[in-house]
């Protein structure tokens, strides 16, 4: 019998090769970016194919970071590469602060009002200069930045709602 399926997360995408010993390059999502290659296994994706991987080394390097992963040792192995979402499961994230939440926990739960009128689920999020942007898709889709105590209420995990104080006519 198995139980739930495990929830992946994307840390970043393999964006170019470095070297001929198997380097290559990686466009980090994690902030600080160096910290992708601080998970020791990542599960790399494509449309038409999935492996898991053991990085061996990374490090930044300019504005990219670089990883060795092994048994990628030369050039072409890591070519094949090139293009591949990271992702780890979910279970190896640290745990965050209260209050801080990671976007992945918060796509797909379900806005209400202060009033309990339902806005719709959250599809994705986006960063700006000054706050987080939620994409909440409903009867028309909304953007709702995400500012603690201000528009955003409560986020109540367990119960899969996030409480905004956010008028429904905008």
């Amino acid at each position: 019998m198995s139980g739930a399926p495990t929830k992946l997360v994307s840390l970043g995408r393999v964006s170019g090769l470095l070297g001929v010993k198997g380097w290559v390059k990686i466009h980090s999502y994690t902030d600080p970016r160096e910290n992708i290659v601080e998970f020791k296994t990542w599960i790399l994706r494509s449309d038409n194919a999935e492996k898991t991987v053991e990085i061996e080394q990374g490090r930044p390097q300019g504005r990219t970071v670089v990883a060795k992963l092994r048994e990628v040792d030369d050039r072409d192995q890591a070519s094949e590469l090139v293009g591949m979402e990271i992702s780890v499961e979910r279970s190896s994230l640290a745990p965050c602060p209260p209050g801080e939440y990671y976007w992945t926990d918060l796509e797909g739960l379900r806005v209400v009002t202060t009033q309990g009128e339902t806005l719709g689920r959250i599809e994705s999020l986006f960063e700006t200069g000054g706050h987080d942007v939620m994409v909440v898709e409903g009867e028309r889709q909304r953007l709702i930045p995400f500012v603690a105590e201000k528009i955003v209420r409560d986020v109540e995990l367990d119960e899969g709602i996030v409480v905004v104080d956010w008028d429904p006519t905008f």
